[in-house]
């Protein structure tokens, strides 16, 4: 197969229902658009909070590749209330995941994958831990993955003759990137949604980030004793 699928399914108590399917280049690992997209909304224009860091130009990019993406998820949720209960159903080629949660629990995860797949340079070093999405991961779990994925990279750096960065300095800088992006990302859809499942979502990604600079920060001290315990 060409294409990696992951399949969001939401229930709610009241009937409704909402399906988002996630589909991946097997090669780049880059989000491929879905075939019905309409034209962006404005809100997704580059120039529109982009973020300060940003490197992309307006007259080659004139959309936000992770706004433009988020599109769609953000509109079909833009009503919906964080704190409302949810069945999210997630289906990926090896594995069914199956969890009753408040909704914005069950959009930050989505999210983060269509974000991490998404053209944007910033989030390019996330695409290795898309390809083995964790749906309703917690923090710690997310720091494991994550600071792992990042140590067999530089496994593969090293075995290429080059100097891997096993201190993690340049994992700091680029979960501090994130957390701008994420800021550019809130500020675009608070003047689009009128309720707060979709910005809490981006909210717990944001603290999600803010967990891993500061953990890295600390050594990962919190973690450490998983490798060295007592007898």
């Amino acid at each position: 197969m060409e294409t990696i699928k992951i399949v969001y399914d939401f229930a709610f108590p009241d009937g409704d229902a909402k399906s988002y399917t996630v589909d991946l280049d097997r090669g780049s690992l880059t989000l491929l658009p879905p075939a019905d997209r309409v034209r962006p909304p404005a809100w997704t224009r580059l120039e529109n909070h982009q973020c300060g860091h940003c490197p992309l130009k307006p007259a080659e990019h004139p959309y936000c590749p992770v706004a433009t993406n988020l599109a769609a998820l953000v509109e079909s949720f833009k009503d919906k209330a964080s704190v409302a209960e949810a069945t999210v159903t997630v289906t990926t080629d090896e594995r069914i995941y199956v969890k009753k949660l408040p909704l914005q629990r069950g959009i930050f995860g989505v999210f983060g994958l269509v974000m991490a797949t998404s053209a944007c340079p910033y989030m390019d070093f996330l695409k290795p831990m898309a390809r083995f999405h964790l749906p309703f991961s917690t923090a710690e779990e997310t720091i494991v993955r994550s600071v792992s994925m990042y140590l067999l990279h530089q496994y593969f750096v090293a075995k290429r003759g080059d100097s891997p960065d096993l201190g993690l300095e340049l994992l700091e800088t680029h979960y501090e990137n994130i957390q701008k992006v994420n800021d550019g990302i809130l500020e675009r859809i608070k003047g689009v949604v009128q309720n707060d499942a979709d910005l809490n979502a981006l909210i717990i990604l944001q603290g999600f980030a803010d967990l891993l600079t500061m953990a890295i920060s600390k050594d990962l001290s919190k973690i450490e004793p998983l490798f060295f315990r007592k007898a």
